[in-house]
């Protein structure tokens, strides 16, 4: 294949998707190297954007600026898929002890701006509260299944996909960009998840992978336009399925669903519900999180040609769009990257 674009982009995860979005947007060219049997962190996530999080319930870092911009971003990709993929639905929040109980009323009456109350009453039908019940407005949940799925398929329509694993050895640097098994490119940017930290140009970065497990679950009488949050989160799927996880191990032995992981999750849903249930299906992957909770974004200090879009933990959904935007605006116009979650903090590390 010989072939001549702006961009390679490895990865068609959430942040992958979003970079080649922005590229196309920005009237460039790209193709899109991905390998479909490896699993992705973004075909196991919840896909929900919260903008209060932990057990202090505090607002997440930047949400007023990444909230906005999230919304924006999936609406409008999600009017050129013609499907809907942003669905608002508040976090009803079942405390599951008296000390969060007692968190969620001292934010209430301190720098609140997302919390309200809600009546117990209106869940008692489904799930225990003994320790009452609050609510997280402005939460939304994506649907990326249905955004992944359908902006490959607009991808391979427009011959800008290559379904392959990316080896290193194959790409070469040239005095004009880089090339991979005869594409040529401006610039090339990494967005494959944890593959990035076997990558030579970016193995330096301090990478904290964790696992992210989930249940698929029938809950046919629970009804589905809120998401649920205890000890665990119940997030509607589709129809009467929903996504029950924790949001990440950092200890774990493999990739791999584990026995542990859904004996624990079936057990508090039997403590948390009072109507039944059924499993349908069990899920994991690996995110490539950081050691310092903010992202990697930027290129690389000796390699101008070669980026990285990586580290977005279990934020993604509200993090990916924004930062995939920051990067491909920095490359064409030099728009600075946020210091927080700009490469160069680790130049020392990568050179």
């Amino acid at each position: 294949m010989h072939k001549e674009v702006d961009y390679i982009i490895v990865g068609q995860g959430l942040v992958g998707s979003w970079l080649s979005y922005y590229t196309l947007q920005a009237g460039k060219t790209c193709i899109v190297i991905n390998d479909s049997h490896t699993p992705a962190a973004s075909s196991v996530a919840s896909g929900v954007i919260n903008p209060v999080t932990g057990r202090r319930i505090v607002q997440t870092w930047m949400i007023d600026t990444f909230l906005p911009f999230a919304l924006s971003a999936y609406a409008d990709i999600g009017n050129q898929l013609k499907t809907t993929i942003v669905k608002e639905a508040p976090v009803v929040l079942i405390h599951p002890s008296a000390q969060m109980q007692e968190s969620f009323e001292y934010r209430y009456h301190h720098d609140n701006v997302y919390l309200q109350k809600y009546k117990a009453e209106d869940v008692k039908a489904f799930m225990h509260t003994p320790f009452g019940t609050g609510q997280i407005n402005q939460s939304v949940w994506i649907d990326l299944n249905t955004m992944l799925t359908s902006w490959r398929e607009k991808l391979i329509d427009h011959h800008q996909y290559v379904d392959e694993r990316f080896d290193m050895e194959d790409l070469k640097l040239k005095d004009e960009g880089v090339e991979w098994k005869g594409i040529q490119a401006k610039r090339i940017l990494f967005s494959d998840g944890i593959g990035s930290m076997q990558n030579k140009y970016f193995k330096g970065l301090p990478f904290a992978p964790n696992k992210g497990e989930a249940l698929i679950v029938e809950i046919k009488d629970l009804p589905n336009q809120a998401i649920y949050k205890h000890n665990l989160s119940i997030v509607p799927w589709k129809d009467q399925l929903f996504w029950v996880g924790s949001n990440y191990e950092w200890q774990y032995e493999d990739a791999k669903p584990s026995i542990a992981f859904r004996t624990k999750m079936e057990t508090a849903l039997t403590q948390l519900l009072t109507i039944p249930f059924k499993i349908v299906d069990h899920i994991a992957g690996l995110r490539p999180a950081n050691q310092d909770r903010r992202p990697f974004v930027g290129m690389h200090p000796a390699y101008n040609a070669i980026g990285i879009c990586n580290g977005m933990g279990t934020k993604g959904c509200s993090l990916a769009p924004y930062f995939a935007h920051a990067l491909i605006a920095h490359c064409e116009i030099g728009t600075p990257i946020h210091p927080e979650a700009n490469l160069d903090r680790f130049k020392l590390s990568l050179l």
